[in-house]
């Protein structure tokens, strides 16, 4: 009789023990890492960056935390002064833009995709194309990403571009605007903004500002 109680005894004790052993917590999951964003403009000065020399540019300065690009005859811009150390893949840029005078894009920024370069095109043509330019020499008014959207004067608009996962992607405020596969694709730039290599942001016959100018690099395989 004593044995047997002895036995029961011990199997209650195991049945116990692994009962508790069940109700541990599970150990909780590393919290993934935040991505930084990087400033790219101080909102002070041009330091790191220059007037882009298109040849008739307007002036460029520095107000209330802005990027003023004044109007030019016919393009003004800024173009970054060491881009020795931009990704050239697996990264994501978004500023803020807006057209103050003029009727033609106030944004085309110019960034690198791999070994090439492209612009996303905001308000060209006569103010309303939005696209990429260019693929496979074709420009942001006659490719796939060709788009004709309404912009006022005096708003911010935000602008991102995401080059990751074999493609290129950019939005305008919350609407995607452009998706490209790279695979088979011929990816370039206008001549016009050649210049403007490899980072760069430009204007047309318009008077824009440009302001929360950021990047940050995205781990390979992620988005």
């Amino acid at each position: 009789m004593f044995r047997r109680s002895s036995i029961l005894a011990g199997l209650l004790v195991a049945c116990c023990s692994l009962l508790f052993a069940q109700e541990k917590p599970a150990a909780k999951a590393e919290p993934a890492k935040e991505v930084k964003w990087e400033p790219l403009f101080d909102g002070k000065s041009l330091a790191g960056w220059k007037s882009t020399e298109f040849g008739g540019e307007g002036e460029v300065t520095v107000k209330d935390g802005q990027i003023v690009l004044e109007m030019g005859q016919p393009m003004t811009g800024v173009t970054i002064k060491d881009g020795s150390k931009l990704p050239k893949d697996n990264y994501e840029i978004t500023l803020q833009a807006m057209k103050r005078k003029g009727d033609d894009f106030f944004c085309a920024l110019t960034f690198p995709i791999r070994d090439a370069h492209a612009s996303f095109v905001v308000g060209g043509w006569g103010g309303s194309v939005v696209g990429l330019s260019s693929i496979d020499g074709q420009d942001a008014s006659e490719n796939e990403t060709t788009d004709y959207v309404t912009l006022e004067k005096n708003k911010w608009y935000t602008v991102r571009v995401r080059v990751a996962g074999g493609k290129v992607q950019c939005w305008l405020n919350d609407k995607q605007q452009v998706d490209v596969e790279l695979k088979d694709k011929r990816i370039s730039t206008r001549i016009e903004v050649d210049i403007s290599k490899p980072l760069g942001i430009c204007c047309y016959n318009t008077e824009a500002a440009v302001k929360d100018f950021k990047l940050r690099k995205l781990e390979a395989g992620k988005e």
